[in-house]
């Protein structure tokens, strides 16, 4: 009888240390996720100052009345308007890979037509769009680095099979 009371103490024990355990992990990784999502929230931040930016000039271009091509115009406010969109999407799911490899391809397409224009734009914008890329670069190493911790998590053995089990995803860099 004692020898099946103290196996019967040691299952319980054991089955307790496993519940505790694994409720520890799980608002681990719940924690490791808020704080990529929470770091996306910052970077949404900056990147929406990238779109503000561009409409200024667009709007600053129209009222100008310039040639849309020669600056702010038709190609850059295309594009600018894929980098909304893609970054609605990606705001919609901020850890979903597919979306942030959306979101980073228009952003280096929209980059590389800055670059290209900019000797079209005035002093004050490229002082601008210069300090929002750089917001932008901190806002994204800050999150590269949450889901960085987030993925290794997720990944790390006796987390994997509560990843699997409540859906834990790894998500992307931007």
């Amino acid at each position: 009888m004692g020898d099946l009371l103290s196996s019967s103490l040691v299952l319980w024990a054991v089955a307790a240390l496993t519940v505790f355990w694994a409720v520890g992990a799980y608002n681990r990784l719940m924690r490791l996720r808020s704080a990529a999502l929470q770091a996306f929230g910052a970077l949404d931040t900056y990147l929406l100052g990238l779109v503000s930016l561009l409409r200024e000039c667009d709007a600053q271009a129209a009222v100008a009345d310039h040639d849309p091509s020669d600056g702010c115009g038709a190609p850059l406010g295309a594009m600018a308007a894929q980098f909304g969109a893609s970054l609605v999407a990606a705001r919609a799911q901020p850890l979903r890979p597919a979306s942030l490899a959306a979101l980073a391809a228009a952003r280096d397409t929209l980059r590389v037509a800055w670059e290209q224009t900019a000797e079209h734009r005035t002093k004050p914008q490229r002082r601008q769009w210069n300090l929002r890329a750089t917001q932008v670069s901190q806002a994204s190493l800050a999150f590269n680095d949450a889901v960085q911790h987030y993925n290794a998590a997720i990944a790390q053995f006796p987390a994997l099979m509560l990843s699997w089990l409540f859906g834990f995803k790894p998500a992307r860099p931007l």
